[in-house]
Formats: C-alpha cells, sequence, structure tokens
C-alpha cells in the first residue's frame, strides 16, 4: 500500500468528523425525546386538571355549560384555589385540624423543600437545575420542570426572587 495523499487524508479526517457528529446527535436525539414525552406527560395531566376545573365552576347562565364528567361533582360555587400547592401533592391535602394547630400554612410538599432551601441559601443565586440536585429531583427532565414551575409559583407570590434569566435568590424579609 502506498502513501495516503492529502486528499484522501482529509476525506478520512471528514468521514471521523461526521461520525463523531452522528454520534453526538444521537444522544441529543434521544434526550430530546426523552423530554418531549415528558412535556406530552405534563400536558396531559394539565389538561386533564383544566378539564376537572372547568366543571367545578358554577353553571353559566346559559345552558351551554360544560357536561360534568363521571365521577366528578358538580357544586355551586368552584372551590377556592390554593396557589401554593404542588401538583405532586394535590390529591393528598393535609388534614386542616393538623395545619390550625401548628398556626402556620401547609404547603405542598416540593414548596416547604424549596423554601427550606432558599432559607439555607440566603444570598446565593441559584439555577432551578441546582436547586433541584439539592433535593433529589434532578433525575429527569420533568422533575426538574417540576421544580422550575413550583419557583416560578413562588416568584409570583414573591416568595422568592428572580435575579436574572433561570437564576433565583431568597425574597427579603
Amino acid at each position: 500500500m502506498g502513501p495516503v495523499t492529502p486528499k484522501a487524508r482529509n476525506i478520512e479526517i471528514t468521514a471521523e468528523s461526521l461520525r463523531e457528529d452522528l454520534a453526538r446527535l444521537e444522544v441529543q436525539k434521544q434526550a430530546l425525546e426523552r423530554e418531549l414525552s415528558a412535556v406530552t406527560a405534563h400536558l396531559d395531566s394539565v389538561q386533564r386538571a383544566l378539564s376537572a376545573l372547568q366543571a367545578l365552576m358554577p353553571m353559566a347562565a346559559s345552558s351551554s355549560a360544560a357536561p360534568v364528567p363521571v365521577g366528578v361533582r358538580a357544586t355551586a360555587e368552584p372551590a377556592p384555589a390554593d396557589t401554593t400547592e404542588d401538583a405532586d401533592t394535590s390529591r393528598e391535602k393535609p388534614d386542616h385540624a393538623e395545619a390550625e394547630a401548628d398556626g402556620e400554612p401547609k404547603y405542598g410538599k416540593l414548596t416547604e423543600q424549596i423554601l427550606k432551601y432558599f432559607a439555607e441559601a440566603a444570598d446565593t443565586d441559584v439555577r432551578a437545575r441546582d436547586v433541584a440536585a439539592a433535593l433529589g429531583r434532578d433525575t429527569d427532565s420533568g422533575s426538574i420542570n417540576a421544580v422550575r414551575s413550583t419557583l416560578d409559583r413562588l416568584v409570583g407570590t414573591s416568595r422568592i426572587r428572580r435575579v436574572g434569566r433561570g437564576l433565583y435568590r431568597a425574597a427579603k424579609p
């Protein structure tokens, strides 16, 4: 076999570069498919929750009100919304006698964990992914997105502050 020509060497280099790109793109494709799956699951749960809430809304004066799904009881007035409760614990309500006995409001488990984390973090800027990792909720994009959603809700209620794109800090008392 004779010496490799510069043209052949360039082809080998290009082929190797393309193989590396292919491997990187396959890994990226798998990660995006997992994230899409998590987003799709979250979308489905949000749609189900919205449908359930719409069924609980008071009947409009017209007869065009949405039908009540089987198993959902219609009420004359909507139940008060608890905006501090996270999706992980929305099906399990705390015992109101216990909440009143403590004298402190009860929040969802994730919300309480995040507030505790920020109480310890004090004046440190942190990313949602870092909060998720500290809470052991960084196993998949769905868990990290749950933390992001809770952080955004806490920003909306002024419990924590957004100090930059994707950066959060404990709210000053």
